[in-house]
């Protein structure tokens, strides 16, 4: 049985998404992702004009004049959702958790997904896959998905992404929308299965943080446990320098993934638990719209 407190904060989340799916990104996600290429709509009478590479010759031959094939541009789409649950999803400084942000996240995308005609999956990863659910639509499908991410214990405590997207590769045969949600601190190397994975699909990095862990206040001596080693480090955040330090580090890896992201042809998109996404989202939908259209 699922607690009664998880499906009050699913109930809270679906209604808070559908609204924002329906006011804020209505036409967005329609007009920035299309269908992977053209499907055979019907056969027609030539009309001069037409293409005559479009002519259908087996039925020419049988009418005893021009045919054409009419094709139409394939709007039904793949969408999967590959959601980072390891240990260190479970930090926050405000009461919104990273791993309460990413479930909010899954059910933003998702909802957009089958409000288009697509059928969207999940795929939930620590150290391992935990958890894969095919593509399908509905929204009773959608909500099993939010459950699942908002859940499911995870079984790893570190976070590699290679198992991950090697069973995307392996499982999803045709090229499919596919969101990385993740605060992307991976414990191994990871450039080279973006590479792969964006060649095959359109692979797009969600990068969920937390202000805090960037930039510290003077709160004095702080003993920190890295939540999927379980190391123990005592900072001493009064001290600028250190604050600096934290800083510096933070800064020089998030560029770093970025950089990554982007010499893989990725999209980004940067969020923070605790704080609005809309207007991160409306961007990176935006900015897609605009370089189709160039």
């Amino acid at each position: 049985m699922i607690p009664k407190d998880v499906i009050q904060k699913i109930r809270r989340i679906q209604i808070r998404t559908r609204h924002m799916v329906s006011d804020v990104f209505s036409g967005h996600y329609h007009s920035v992702f299309k269908g992977q290429g053209m499907e055979f709509h019907e056969v027609r009478e030539y009309v001069p004009g037409d293409d005559i590479r479009s002519i259908d010759w087996n039925v020419t031959a049988r009418m005893g004049h021009p045919f054409i094939k009419k094709f139409v541009e394939e709007r039904e789409m793949t969408v999967m959702l590959v959601v980072d649950i390891s240990a260190s999803q479970h930090f926050g400084s405000s009461p919104q958790l990273k791993k309460d942000l990413s479930a909010e996240l899954t059910a933003v995308l998702a909802f957009s997904a089958i409000q288009n005609n697509d059928r969207v999956g999940l795929m939930l990863f620590s150290e391992d896959v935990e958890l894969y659910i095919p593509p399908a639509k509905g929204v009773g499908h959608v909500l099993r998905l939010i459950r699942e991410a908002l859940y499911h214990e995870p079984q790893g405590r570190r976070t590699r992404v290679e198992p991950a997207l090697h069973y995307v590769n392996h499982v999803l045969t045709r090229r499919a929308v596919t969101f990385l949600i993740s605060d992307f601190i991976f414990s191994e190397p990871y450039e080279k299965i973006l590479k792969i994975t964006a060649r095959r699909h359109d692979l797009i990095g969600v990068m969920v943080g937390d202000k805090r862990e960037q930039s510290w206040p003077k709160a004095g001596l702080i003993d920190w446990e890295d939540t999927e080693t379980g190391e123990r480090y005592v900072l001493d955040t009064s001290d600028a320098r250190t604050r600096r330090m934290l800083l510096e580090q933070q800064s020089a890896r998030k560029r770093q993934t970025f950089d990554i992201m982007r010499s893989c042809g990725m999209d980004a998109v940067n969020v923070y638990a605790g704080e609005p996404y809309d207007k991160a989202l409306m961007k990176f939908f935006r900015t897609r719209e605009a370089r189709r259209r160039v």
